[in-house]
């Protein structure tokens, strides 16, 4: 286990009450590991903000009987030079499709290339999840 280091924090006691609600929504036995994921969650923004290597997906919805959008999607993927590693497809009905692309590179190059991706005619809805490699977090 990594060296523990205890420390204290002052909160007003209406926002730790609501602190205390949210996380045991979410299922953490403490306050600890809920301020740890938090801690987390800063040192991933920084990765992302410091233009560092990270993982990320690019979830979308589109419509597949857009003419040449499938074409343009595996094309970009393809000239994305390494940075895609997978994709996953799935069909949702007649008309609409899900696509999964996990991508790995500097945070900025993944912002990009999912910016070019979701504005393609006929893309509906996508999201770009970044995250840490997993490096230097315990």
């Amino acid at each position: 286990m990594a060296d523990l280091v205890r420390t204290g924090i002052s909160l007003e006691r209406q926002l730790l009450e609501r602190f205390d609600r949210v996380i045991r929504k979410k299922g953490y036995k403490n306050r600890s590991e809920a301020i740890r994921d938090l801690v987390r969650d800063y040192a991933v923004a920084e990765d992302v903000e410091e233009n560092r290597t990270v993982v990320g997906t690019l979830t979308m919805v589109y419509d597949h009987h857009r003419p040449n959008l499938s074409e343009r999607l595996i094309q970009v993927q393809h000239h994305a030079r390494g940075k895609v590693l997978a994709t996953t497809h799935v069909h949702l009905d007649h008309r609409n499709c899900l696509e999964v692309v996990i991508m790995k590179g500097p945070s900025s190059e993944m912002k990009h290339l999912a910016g070019q991706i979701l504005s393609f005619r006929g893309v509906k809805h996508g999201k770009l999840v970044l995250t840490t490699q997993g490096r230097g977090l315990t």
